[in-house]
């Protein structure tokens, strides 16, 4: 039964994604809707069966879609887009977990430090939602670029000040100047190792494919990369991204100055890669989210209830971070994309779990409060998009108080 239902949810998959572009329908939220009727709705699957198994396959998910991201940013367009990821993910990130953190305050009488740890926790987006999503979607490449990029620079922002915050929980006290230095750290050697390991695999590639059955060993070698990154305790996730980044750009290092220092040849993923890649995105996208739907807790309606408000908050203080943080010459259809492309996931999951382990006060209430935020975020989503791409009414809407 259990190998029916995979190969069924496959062909699902692929019908869902056909009613998105002819519908606009979002696959994401109907992948979703699967996972909750076979887990918390009808009790057929339940997440304890998945054990430890179930956080290495989002680890996994989460580096092969940053990885298969990367691949598609052309440097000439992260060259224009970078001013507007960094304003746009500073805001953002800064203003959300501001707003949650003060929320939970005044709720739970809950001490600064561990609102704004849920505040950190929740202050991104998730790219394992938003990289597959604007994929699909109708966007200007550089509009593309700012998405992808401050979904994964949030992830990271989200691990970085939510783990100091955490940390902070149990000594008593934080130190914003070993958080900064964390954070610059953070993003310069992960960028570091990722564009080392991509240019490295760059010249073993051409070699690699003469190997029997050899289409996996790139992404074997991102996998190679991301625990690197992680053991020396930088950010897996960036690494991964700029591994890439580093590949599908390569072609721009001048021929004669390599020549000068290796007879090796660089090179980048062929189309035939490109497309293996593609279809490996889209199977783990499917069992993903079908997860994610799987892992959602329904009986605790006090935590559903503030995981709406929260979400509802942040997707409404999201529109005037757009207007001050983006650029006006990027079109107004794309910056409607970008006022409702703030979902949760991943990261704030992962995140949330850790006090409830660690015993904490509070600990079960916050990874409750996460996951609801996470779920309610992404059916919110996607909802958005299904009625910007199918009433022109809304889109205006939302462009009435975009404009400059």
């Amino acid at each position: 039964m259990t190998i029916v239902f995979v190969g069924v949810l496959i062909f699902a998959a692929h019908l869902f994604a056909e009613f998105f572009r002819s519908n606009k329908v979002p696959d994401v939220l109907l992948l979703i809707i699967i996972g909750l009727i076979v887990g918390p709705l009808l009790g057929i699957v339940d997440q304890g069966y998945f054990g430890q198994i179930g956080a290495v396959f989002a680890n996994i998910t989460l580096v092969i879609i940053l990885f298969e991201g990367g691949t598609s940013l052309r440097f000439d367009v992260l060259r224009t887009a970078i001013k507007g990821t960094a304003s746009l993910t500073t805001v953002n990130f800064v203003i959300s977990s501001i707003l949650i953190g003060i929320v939970t305050l005044v709720i739970f009488d809950f001490d600064p430090i561990r609102a704004f740890m849920l505040g950190a926790f929740l202050g991104g987006t998730a790219s394992a939602i938003v990289i597959p999503m604007v994929g699909q979607l109708n966007l200007q490449s550089g509009s593309r670029t700012i998405l992808i990029l401050e979904s994964a620079v949030s992830d990271v922002l989200c691990v970085v000040v939510g783990l100091t915050f955490f940390e902070a929980l149990k000594l008593g006290s934080i130190n914003f100047g070993t958080m900064l230095g964390s954070i610059i750290a953070g993003f310069s050697f992960s960028t570091v190792i990722g564009v080392l390991g991509g240019f490295g695999w760059s010249f073993l590639l051409n070699k690699a494919r003469n190997l029997q059955n050899s289409i996996f060993t790139t992404p074997a070698f991102v996998f190679i990369v991301y625990g690197i990154a992680e053991l020396l305790g930088f950010s897996g996730a960036i690494a991964a991204l700029m591994f890439g980044i580093t590949l599908a750009n390569i072609d721009i290092v001048p021929k004669p100055m390599l020549q000068r220092y290796t007879r090796f040849v660089p090179h980048t993923l062929n189309e035939t890669e490109r497309v293996f890649f593609s279809e490996v995105v889209f199977l783990f996208k499917t069992f993903f989210f079908v997860y994610i739907g799987i892992s959602i807790v329904l009986t605790d309606y006090f935590s559903i209830a503030v995981g709406a408000i929260l979400t509802l908050l942040v997707f409404t203080f999201r529109i005037p971070i757009v207007k001050i943080s983006v650029r006006p010459s990027i079109p107004i259809n794309d910056r409607v994309i970008m006022a409702v492309m703030v979902p949760k996931g991943l990261a704030a999951a992962v995140l949330a779990s850790l006090p409830a382990q660690a015993g904490i006060p509070g600990g079960e209430l916050i990874q409750n409060i996460t996951y609801s935020t996470v779920l309610i975020s992404i059916v919110f989503n996607s909802v958005l998009i299904m009625l910007n791409n199918r009433f022109e009414g809304f889109g205006k809407a939302y462009a009435f108080f975009l404009k400059p």
